[in-house]
């Protein structure tokens, strides 16, 4: 079992910059960030798996960057240049399997950190 404990949402004006940590206990192989916005359906923000290989959505490439301290098993995304559409509830998503993390398929999952961001 993996657990998931996300921090580091907050309110910032559009600008603005913020740092979500992750915090997991367990092997993970591959890590990534969601968001949900109200109304709206849930986003694969940013991924990364074992080797340090990222992926991000085209709305957040240049702004947003995800990394991994492994020493710590935490999974980091700063998010920088905020704009009021990143506002959302942000959750972190761990895999373990191969297959899974190919498909970008998360089995665990945070219980989410809300980012707001005022025009």
């Amino acid at each position: 079992q993996v657990q998931l404990v996300e921090s580091g949402g907050g309110s910032v004006q559009a600008g603005g910059s913020l740092r979500l940590s992750c915090a997991a206990s367990g092997y993970t192989r591959c890590m990534g960030w969601f968001r949900q916005a109200p109304g709206k359906e849930r986003e694969r923000v940013a991924t990364i798996v074992l080797d340090g290989t990222t992926t991000y959505a085209d709305s957040v490439k240049g702004r947003f960057t995800i990394s991994k301290d492994n020493a710590r098993n935490t999974l980091y995304l700063q998010m920088d240049s905020l704009k009021p559409e990143d506002t959302a509830m942000y959750y972190c998503a761990a895999e373990v399997s191969v297959l899974y993390c190919i498909r970008k398929t998360y089995n665990y999952w945070g219980q989410g950190t809300q980012v707001t961001v005022s025009s």
